[in-house]
């Protein structure tokens, strides 16, 4: 029995070793930790449970049979964060470069397919040169059964991916499926096709770091969510992230007690909103002095920053924040404000989390560029994902709310199921301005009638008590109460229930 029990101690060592040493040397020459090492620093410490440790490719073809290394080059199984239970994958690029072959794919579905089981968020970590071109199609397959698994997962367990490496062709469309997608500046790549390629094809000379790197990702593209510095700040912000998501469809986000309470008044926020109705501000501000202990998980920030997604804790409990930001664009929704805000309301209300809306919109972005864009298609998603959203939605109109952009942003007529407003807010179908100046065309040449005109319309529609007449406001607020009024109403949505009518699934203008 000691032999046996030696032998497999042995085994199991040579296994960890991935790809030998002289690989890993060079991976943490290159700033980058190995799938093992990042698995440590993800999880709780000791609470890892490694599965298929022993699992080798099948491939005999290009003398692949005398090239097999224990674990096939990703190592798969669960543990906890926190105490709360998740199951990750991390390629092993210290083994054939990460790549994935039809065994390496089938470690991956089998703890897909577990965590949807138990219901448990599931993290990927991606650092791969691609398909392993040894097995050809069998590689391409493995992709595949992934892919599927992703989609069945989908608003079933909350999923995360991170890109610590190179992740091209076939392999970016898993993370792309996945809720959330972090990257690391320098070290990771994503792209359909590399810089060789778009060269020979498009004549384009191009970086792989501009082509499909962090920055790429998450400031022009928004295929990213967050970029961190290095793997370790990665990691333990994941950590951070991952306690303000549900484990899965089926369970509300976990709570944490917190001596922030409800009826703390922000005196602050009186002055937020200038008097000049043009001029900007920083509405993170009202963010920060909103949620518990000013404790705010901003996603995707440097991507259409006119709108600001991110979450928050509220009495110890997460909430969806989706706010306009004055500062960028004067708050106006564009076609990726709207695909942006859209995606993340969508993944709030499937995993049970209230959404959170601050509102100062003059409305879409005009301009030839955005209507040969789709503004129309586009825009229409985030009213799509409002409309159809089920779980708590309190919005709050800080200031403009002019036009449709004041209807897609979570009004009452979307079941906004409470909407305030501060006494600053303008609702009304457009600016005073440009009402006045369509209404009294005759008066346009005399610029003193004009004024007394735009003053009257401002007096009459843009302000927040023709909406609070008809019940289109449940009430206006003090800004300084803002806290308390937002908290109050999320304790009162908590076990509200509302459900769609039957179908198989909507078909959301993609």
């Amino acid at each position: 029995m000691q032999d046996i029990i030696l032998q497999l101690e042995q085994k199991r060592a040579e296994a960890k070793l991935g790809g030998g040493k002289v690989r890993i040397d060079a991976q943490h020459a290159r700033g980058k930790l190995t799938a093992r090492e990042r698995i440590d620093v993800l999880l709780d410490e000791g609470s890892f449970e490694e599965w298929d440790i022993f699992v080798e490719h099948r491939c005999t073809d290009f003398g692949m049979q005398d090239k097999s290394i224990p674990g096939d080059g990703v190592v798969v199984g669960y543990g906890t964060i926190n105490g709360r239970l998740v199951f990750v994958y991390s390629q092993d690029f210290t083994v054939f470069g990460g790549s994935l072959s039809e065994a390496h794919a089938e470690k991956i579905c089998k703890v897909m397919d577990q965590a949807v089981k138990v219901g448990a968020p599931l993290i990927g970590i991606s650092d791969s040169g691609g398909a392993r071109i040894q097995e050809g199609v069998a590689s391409l397959g493995g992709y595949a059964e992934v892919f599927q698994r992703n989609v069945m997962a989908s608003g079933v367990v909350p999923q995360i991916s991170l890109i610590m490496g190179p992740c091209a062709g076939g392999a970016v469309y898993s993370p792309a499926m996945t809720d959330f997608i972090f990257m690391v500046e320098e070290s990771s790549y994503m792209f359909v096709t590399g810089p060789e390629v778009v060269k020979t094809v498009t004549h384009e000379t191009v970086t792989a770091e501009d082509l499909g790197g962090a920055g790429t990702h998450t400031s022009r593209s928004g295929v990213a969510d967050l970029a961190f510095d290095n793997d370790v700040d990665a990691l333990l912000m994941t950590r951070r992230f991952f306690n303000f998501l549900p484990s899965s469809n089926s369970e509300r986000p976990p709570h944490r007690e917190t001596e922030d309470v409800e009826s703390r008044l922000e005196r602050s926020l009186d002055s937020l909103v200038p008097e000049n109705p043009n001029q900007p501000y920083d509405m993170k501000e009202l963010i920060v002095k909103l949620v518990d202990e000013g404790d705010f998980f901003e996603l995707k920030p440097d991507y259409a920053k006119n709108i600001i997604i991110g979450f928050g804790r509220m009495e110890g409990n997460p909430v969806g924040i989706v706010a306009n930001q004055p500062m960028v664009l004067a708050g106006c929704l564009d076609i990726n404000a709207s695909v942006k805000a859209a995606r993340f309301v969508r993944f709030c209300d499937a995993f049970n989390i209230p959404i959170v809306t601050l509102v100062d919109v003059p409305g879409f972005m005009p301009g030839t560029a955005q209507e040969y864009g789709g503004i129309i298609r586009h825009g229409a998603k985030l009213l799509f994902a409002y409309a159809e959203c089920t779980v708590p939605k309190v919005t709050l109109i800080t200031r403009k709310a002019y036009g449709g952009a004041y209807d897609v942003m979570a009004s009452k007529h979307l079941r906004g199921d409470v909407n305030l407003a501060w006494p600053s807010a303008e609702i009304a179908v457009m600016g005073p301005k440009g009402a006045v100046e369509i209404i009294f065309r005759e008066d346009a040449k005399d610029p003193e009638k004009l004024e007394q005109r735009t003053e009257e319309y401002r007096r009459k529609f843009a302000n927040p008590f023709v909406a609070g007449r008809r019940g289109y406001i449940d009430d206006v607020i003090l800004p300084r109460h803002t806290r308390k009024r937002i908290c109050r109403s999320l304790a009162m949505l908590a076990n509200k229930e509302v459900e769609n009518p039957w179908k198989k699934h909507g078909n959301i203008p993609l």
